[in-house]
């Protein structure tokens, strides 16, 4: 009975004891509040100040883009070779065909004498055709003309000269080419010939030309190749170009090949 009756007197003197005072060290305070700190880091956290930084975000974009723009330009140079080479052994894989080799003599449309040799130092652009054909051979006169034009426009570029020769020699003389050729470029050059003439230029550069049957009104279609020829300043036979490539894409090509030009009659 008597410890019962203390206890309420006990337990109100435990209450009023205070707490032990911590150890104080040299760091006093900041000592105290570091440690209260660390006790809530973990692992990880304790262990990251001892680790090395490296470098920023800003500094590893800025070395990938260097690396990215090197490779590129590396792809681009490599690329631009592979179009080198390739124009290369087409140019000569197409003079080893030996196409356009020999003269021609033929009259153009203001009635003087032509043969190749009056183009030498020239580029030429150069398609055969004939002045009756309802659309092919307009489109493609306009694409040639469209890249000559495209070209004159660079006054750093060599002129082109431009021609039409006819595979329909029994209706486009001189007259009819005068008149024909004036609708395009003032400086497109009809020529025309004999039979014998046409047929032998014709051959020269693998021109394909057959007159169909005449109708009522003694009207007929030829059937030929369609292609643009494209001559160096030396008169040879340097590329062609089907209905499929597009007035850029041949202005292009002549680009390359003028730069790349380089004489072999010297």
């Amino acid at each position: 009975m008597l410890l019962l009756a203390q206890a309420p007197k006990a337990w109100h003197r435990l209450f009023q004891l205070k707490p032990p005072a911590l150890p104080r060290t040299p760091g006093g305070e900041a000592q105290h509040v570091r440690y209260r700190l660390l006790s809530r880091q973990g692992p990880a956290e304790t262990g990251r100040q001892d680790q090395p930084q490296g470098p920023g975000l800003r500094t590893r974009l800025l070395i990938t883009a260097l690396i990215g723009a090197g490779l590129g330009g590396v792809w681009l140079a490599m690329r631009a070779e592979k179009e080198r080479w390739q124009q290369r052994r087409r140019t000569e894989a197409l003079r080893q065909a030996a196409v356009g080799q020999g003269d021609f003599s033929l009259l153009d449309h203001r009635g003087q004498a032509r043969c190749k040799a009056d183009f030498r130092g020239q580029w030429v652009l150069m398609y055969f055709g004939f002045t009756h054909c309802p659309d092919i051979c307009p489109e493609e006169l306009e694409k040639l003309v469209q890249v000559v034009r495209q070209l004159e426009a660079e006054p750093g570029l060599p002129p082109v000269q431009p021609i039409f020769i006819t595979v329909d020699p029994e209706r486009d003389d001189v007259a009819a080419m005068a008149h024909y050729v004036q609708d395009f470029h003032p400086r497109l050059l009809g020529l025309t010939g004999s039979a014998e003439q046409v047929a032998q230029v014709s051959r020269s550069y693998r021109v394909y030309y057959s007159a169909g049957p005449k109708d009522d009104d003694q009207d007929y279609i030829v059937d030929h190749s369609i292609a643009i020829y494209l001559l160096s300043p030396d008169g040879l036979f340097t590329d062609y170009y089907g209905r499929a490539r597009s007035a850029e894409q041949v202005a292009d090509s002549v680009r390359r090949h003028m730069a790349a030009f380089r004489s072999v009659l010297h």
